[in-house]
């Protein structure tokens, strides 16, 4: 072997029975092994890495594989596997993130761990990745496999800055293209009209209003408090979201906008019926001075506004593939249809820049810039 420091590799033949051939061990019993020392351990014990294989020859190359790797500063600990790796990623390599969002990449990395979970981390090719992501590919979305390939590259880095692996093979493969996913939908001024017709009758009056009428998103909504609207003087301030930590998605999100009469006029009846439910409930009511809450004041969850908001869209007829954030699509496509430029629908949606919105709303931006003809012609008509 090239490299020595650590002690010298030793080859032997384990039996496992009586020795048939002492010489070259062909028709014995048992597996060929090898062994690296490296050196003594804090307890005074010899370090050792051991392999195993069929024959001298494999045993000799996983040897060279492993003073490789020892060469490189990688310790490899037998037996650790992929699905370890994504284990241990997701308890110590996600700092500060949300349960919620670790559940997630959990759930995203699902598939891939059902064909390459078991196999060992240092034995893993860039072939495994791009099979199991292929297979994937021909049962999910596009955006799904991409959460899942990104995912697994993590966890693989996080292996890697750990020393337990040489290199993350999947970080060398293109993410494949899966199946096409239901594209967003946006609502026509004659749906929204309705949807806010139907809404009337349903607890989720204000949320819709809210939602439809200012682009404010779903976790913006929902985190909002009495304190930050001020009905005399028709503004809302958005501050917070049900973000971890309570953080606004992006800082410019964080935004006080002025208020449609229509959401005025929902927001005053809705506390109304908000005030009546406090009575009702009695000491059963949990004050988080929450504008949209459920019957007892606690916080509305993601699952239950979807489920109510699909009712009100039936109920206006528009069936029951919508999805509440599809009110924030709306709401771009319709100030984009009445003329107003991108940059002022960025303000107003929070966006970082106007290039989030023209790169996430393309599908509901108004494709023609009419603007210039408009003006051109108030100028010389006549």
């Amino acid at each position: 072997m090239a490299r020595r420091g650590y002690g010298e590799d030793s080859v032997y033949f384990d039996h496992r029975g009586d020795c048939r051939d002492p010489a070259h061990h062909r028709n014995c019993p048992g597996r060929w092994r090898g062994v690296v020392s490296l050196g003594y351990g804090l307890d005074g014990k010899r370090v050792r890495k051991k392999v195993s294989g069929q024959t001298k020859s494999e045993v000799k190359d996983k040897l060279k594989d492993l003073q490789t790797d020892l060469d490189a500063g990688v310790r490899p600990v037998r037996g650790y596997t992929v699905e370890q790796a994504v284990t241990d990623w997701l308890a110590v390599g996600l700092p500060g993130r949300a349960a919620k969002t670790i559940e997630v990449n959990r759930d995203s990395l699902r598939p891939v761990l059902a064909r390459i979970g078991a196999r060992p981390l240092q034995d893993l090719t860039a072939a495994d990745v791009r099979a199991a992501l292929a297979a994937m590919a021909g049962m999910h979305a596009t955006r799904t496999v991409q959460k899942a390939h990104n995912c697994l590259t993590r966890a693989i880095r996080h292996a890697e800055a750990q020393d337990l692996v040489r290199r993350n093979v999947s970080a060398l493969v293109d993410t494949p293209r899966g199946r096409e996913g239901r594209p967003s939908q946006s609502l026509t001024l004659e749906q929204a009209t309705a949807l806010l017709a139907a809404a009337e009758r349903s607890r989720l009056q204000a949320y819709i209003a809210l939602c439809l009428l200012t682009g404010i998103r779903s976790e913006e909504a929902r985190a909002l408090t009495w304190d930050h609207v001020d009905l005399d003087a028709g503004t809302v301030s958005v501050w917070r979201s049900v973000r971890a930590h309570g953080d606004t998605k992006t800082q410019r999100s964080r935004r006080t906008l002025k208020l449609p009469e229509v959401v005025v006029k929902a927001l005053r009846e809705h506390r109304e019926r908000q005030a009546g439910e406090r009575d009702n409930a009695g000491p059963l009511w949990q004050e988080h001075g929450l504008v949209l809450a459920t019957s007892v004041g606690t916080p509305l969850d993601s699952h239950n506004v979807r489920r109510d908001f699909r009712k009100v869209t039936k109920a206006a007829g528009l069936g029951e593939r919508w999805v509440p954030k599809e009110l924030r699509t709306s709401f771009v496509s319709l100030m984009s249809h009445r003329g107003v430029s991108v940059e002022e629908i960025a303000r107003l949606a929070g966006h970082s820049s106007s290039r989030t919105t023209e790169t996430i709303y393309r599908r509901e931006l108004r494709p023609v810039i009419t603007t210039g003809a408009e003006i051109m012609d108030q100028i010389f008509t006549g």
